[in-house]
Protein backbone atom coordinates (compact mmCIF):
# COMPACT_ATOMS: atom_id res chain seq x y z
CA UNK A 1 0.00 0.00 0.00
CA UNK A 2 2.73 2.47 0.94
CA UNK A 3 4.77 1.54 -2.14
CA UNK A 4 1.72 2.16 -4.34
CA UNK A 5 1.28 5.60 -2.78
CA UNK A 6 4.94 6.42 -3.38
CA UNK A 7 4.71 5.26 -6.99
CA UNK A 8 1.60 7.41 -7.45
CA UNK A 9 3.49 10.42 -6.09
CA UNK A 10 6.36 9.72 -8.47
CA UNK A 11 3.83 9.73 -11.32
CA UNK A 12 2.49 13.07 -10.03
CA UNK A 13 6.04 14.41 -10.10
CA UNK A 14 6.41 13.30 -13.74
CA UNK A 15 3.07 14.93 -14.59
CA UNK A 16 4.26 18.18 -13.00
CA UNK A 17 7.38 18.03 -15.18
CA UNK A 18 5.09 17.55 -18.20
CA UNK A 19 3.00 20.55 -17.10
CA UNK A 20 6.12 22.71 -16.88
CA UNK A 21 7.35 21.49 -20.24
CA UNK A 22 3.98 22.19 -21.88
CA UNK A 23 3.83 25.64 -20.30
CA UNK A 24 7.34 26.38 -21.55
CA UNK A 25 6.44 25.19 -25.06
CA UNK A 26 3.30 27.34 -25.05
CA UNK A 27 5.19 30.45 -23.91
CA UNK A 28 7.91 29.78 -26.48
CA UNK A 29 5.36 29.38 -29.27
CA UNK A 30 3.47 32.50 -28.19
CA UNK A 31 6.70 34.52 -28.21
CA UNK A 32 7.12 33.87 -31.92
CA UNK A 33 5.84 36.43 -34.44
CA UNK A 34 3.79 33.76 -36.19
CA UNK A 35 2.71 30.94 -33.91
CA UNK A 36 1.37 27.52 -34.84
CA UNK A 37 -2.22 27.29 -33.58
CA UNK A 38 -2.44 23.50 -33.84
CA UNK A 39 0.76 23.08 -31.77
CA UNK A 40 -0.65 25.49 -29.18
CA UNK A 41 -3.91 23.52 -29.05
CA UNK A 42 -2.11 20.19 -28.59
CA UNK A 43 0.13 21.62 -25.88
CA UNK A 44 -2.86 23.21 -24.15
CA UNK A 45 -4.84 19.93 -24.18
CA UNK A 46 -1.83 18.05 -22.79
CA UNK A 47 -1.30 20.79 -20.18
CA UNK A 48 -4.95 20.68 -19.03
CA UNK A 49 -5.01 16.88 -18.94
CA UNK A 50 -1.85 16.77 -16.83
CA UNK A 51 -3.17 19.42 -14.45
CA UNK A 52 -6.41 17.45 -14.02
CA UNK A 53 -4.52 14.20 -13.31
CA UNK A 54 -2.24 15.92 -10.77
CA UNK A 55 -5.19 17.57 -9.05
CA UNK A 56 -7.11 14.30 -8.89
CA UNK A 57 -4.21 12.25 -7.53
CA UNK A 58 -3.19 14.87 -4.97
CA UNK A 59 -6.79 15.14 -3.78
CA UNK A 60 -6.83 11.37 -3.27
CA UNK A 61 -3.55 11.51 -1.35
CA UNK A 62 -4.89 14.32 0.84
CA UNK A 63 -8.08 12.36 1.58
CA UNK A 64 -5.97 9.36 2.59
CA UNK A 65 -3.74 11.46 4.84
CA UNK A 66 -6.79 13.09 6.41
CA UNK A 67 -8.16 9.66 7.33
CA UNK A 68 -4.83 8.59 8.79
CA UNK A 69 -4.42 11.78 10.80
CA UNK A 70 -7.92 11.63 12.33
CA UNK A 71 -7.57 8.01 13.42
CA UNK A 72 -10.48 6.79 11.32
CA UNK A 73 -10.16 3.16 10.37
CA UNK A 74 -8.97 2.66 6.83
CA UNK A 75 -7.43 -0.06 4.77
CA UNK A 76 -3.76 -0.75 5.33
CA UNK A 77 -3.13 1.19 8.52
CA UNK A 78 -2.64 0.04 12.07
CA UNK A 79 -2.05 3.54 13.44
CA UNK A 80 -5.33 3.70 15.35
CA UNK A 81 -4.86 0.25 16.91
CA UNK A 82 -1.26 1.03 17.86
CA UNK A 83 -2.32 4.34 19.37
CA UNK A 84 -5.06 2.65 21.42
CA UNK A 85 -2.62 -0.03 22.60
CA UNK A 86 -0.03 2.56 23.60
CA UNK A 87 -2.65 4.53 25.54
CA UNK A 88 -3.76 1.34 27.33
CA UNK A 89 -0.13 0.57 28.25
CA UNK A 90 0.28 4.11 29.57
CA UNK A 91 -2.87 3.76 31.70
CA UNK A 92 -1.67 0.38 33.03
CA UNK A 93 1.71 1.87 33.96
CA UNK A 94 0.00 4.80 35.69
CA UNK A 95 -2.24 2.40 37.64
CA UNK A 96 0.85 0.38 38.64
CA UNK A 97 2.56 3.51 39.96
CA UNK A 98 -0.54 4.61 41.87
CA UNK A 99 -1.01 1.15 43.40
CA UNK A 100 2.63 1.18 44.48
CA UNK A 101 2.11 4.56 46.14
CA UNK A 102 -1.04 3.29 47.84
CA UNK A 103 0.84 0.20 49.07
CA UNK A 104 3.61 2.36 50.56
CA UNK A 105 1.03 4.63 52.21
CA UNK A 106 -0.70 1.59 53.75
CA UNK A 107 2.62 0.25 55.06
CA UNK A 108 3.43 3.61 56.65
CA UNK A 109 -0.01 3.78 58.25
CA UNK A 110 0.32 0.22 59.61
CA UNK A 111 3.75 1.00 61.05
CA UNK A 112 2.35 4.12 62.73
CA UNK A 113 -0.55 2.11 64.16
CA UNK A 114 1.79 -0.54 65.50
CA UNK A 115 4.00 2.09 67.09
CA UNK A 116 1.00 3.73 68.74
CA UNK A 117 -0.17 0.38 70.08
CA UNK A 118 3.28 -0.35 71.50
CA UNK A 119 3.44 3.05 73.19
CA UNK A 120 0.05 2.63 74.93
CA UNK A 121 0.23 0.98 78.34
CA UNK A 122 -1.62 -2.32 78.51
CA UNK A 123 -5.05 -2.16 80.08
CA UNK A 124 -5.42 -4.26 83.20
Amino acid sequence: MANERLRALEEVEKEIATILQCAGNIVLELSKDKHNASLLDRQLVQFQGSVNRVESELSGQIRYLTQVATGQPHEGSTYSARKDCQMALNRAEYAKVKLGELGRTCEVMLEQQQQQQQQQPPLT
